[in-house]
């Protein structure tokens, strides 16, 4: 059974889902009506959840702590494994991250695997760039992965 609640982030509205075994959904719910953020989580699980990600855009947390249970083949798996090492306010281009999970010929599928992360912000995707250190591929649109990645540098700086 998935549990589900809204959270009304200061980039906008995110769709937070779990089923008893862990987090299995964090997306930027564009297309949902602001008023849902005053639906209170009916789980510790998705309530924690709102704690952490309140944290983290208050600049007040730079890690996750929440047990995830996202739905993938085991490729997406090591790739989602990886981005999670990637220190808050840092970025890896997709080939680092390829050649992180012993794959180094696998740019593309790296980019494939970001685009089907179903937890947005904690497992950090929008921390991976291209080669060039450009601003590229972000589900959510390049708009908020800028966002999300001068956030984060604004505070660590």
């Amino acid at each position: 059974m998935q549990n589900i609640c809204y959270y009304k982030s200061p980039i906008g509205m995110m769709r937070l889902l779990e089923n008893g075994k862990g987090l299995t959904g964090v997306q930027f719910a564009f297309d949902v009506n602001e008023e849902l953020n005053h639906v209170e989580p009916k789980t510790a699980l998705l309530k924690e959840a709102v704690r952490q990600l309140s944290e983290y855009f208050a600049g007040e947390r730079t890690a996750f702590s929440l047990p995830l249970d996202p739905k993938g083949t085991d490729f997406q798996k090591r790739t989602w494994d990886a981005l999670q090492l990637i220190p808050y306010g840092e970025t890896r281009t997709y080939k680092q991250i390829a050649e992180a999970i012993d794959c180094p010929k696998g740019c593309r599928a790296v980019g494939m695997a970001n685009n089907r992360n179903p937890l947005a912000i904690v497992i950090p995707c929008h921390r991976v760039i291209g080669a060039n250190g450009d601003l590229v591929g972000y589900a959510s649109g390049l708009d908020v992965k800028r966002k999300l990645l001068e956030m984060e540098r604004d505070d660590i700086n």
